[in-house]
């Protein structure tokens, strides 16, 4: 019961104050010998409710012991000014993808199924391969047609090929 008692006394009095966030949250360590090893216990006391959503990826790695250091307040602006940049150039990018997009569509007519468009994607491909035939159906679509060639089914007990001449449950083994 002592050494409980001695523990929570511990807890309060020989605790080393680190530092506080943007937040408020307080950062505390304090060096606790266990089974003989010295080490270091690292937490943070909440400034209000307790919401772990509040803490910052820089003192999440301190607490988890990821870093040796506890981030600086120097540090800990510039980072916060470097995610305000990239917030900035997101909405950039994202309002000139958007202005991108809506030269692209009043240039060229949306389509009534409003997918996407199959005939600029089957014309980067090299015309149809041989015995490949290609039709435009009359609604805009592209059929694609196979001339199937007749070749001879070679007399053997062995089954061969899995194209057009194989058919299911008619090989028997050979006796």
């Amino acid at each position: 019961m002592s050494k409980l008692l001695s523990r929570i006394a511990g807890f309060f009095s020989n605790r080393t104050f680190i530092g506080v966030d943007k937040a408020g949250n307080r950062y505390f360590t304090r060096k606790e010998e266990i089974d003989g090893i010295l080490k270091e216990k690292r937490w943070v006391e909440f400034k209000g409710e307790q919401d772990p959503t509040s803490i910052s990826v820089e003192w999440i790695c301190w607490l988890n012991g990821q870093r040796k250091v506890a981030p600086t307040p120097e540090e800990m602006m510039e980072l916060e000014a470097r995610r305000e940049r990239v917030r900035l150039n997101v909405a950039l990018l994202k309002k000139e993808e958007e202005e991108r997009k809506a030269r692209e569509g009043s240039r060229k007519a949306v389509s009534s199924v409003g997918g996407p468009d199959l005939k600029s994607f089957i014309r980067q491909f090299p015309s149809a391969s041989e015995g490949d035939k290609v039709e435009q159906a009359s609604d805009g679509r592209i059929k694609e047609t196979h001339e199937e060639k007749e070749e001879p089914i070679p007399e053997s007990s062995e089954p061969t090929g899995s194209g057009a001449t194989y058919k299911p449950g008619t090989w028997q083994p050979p006796t």
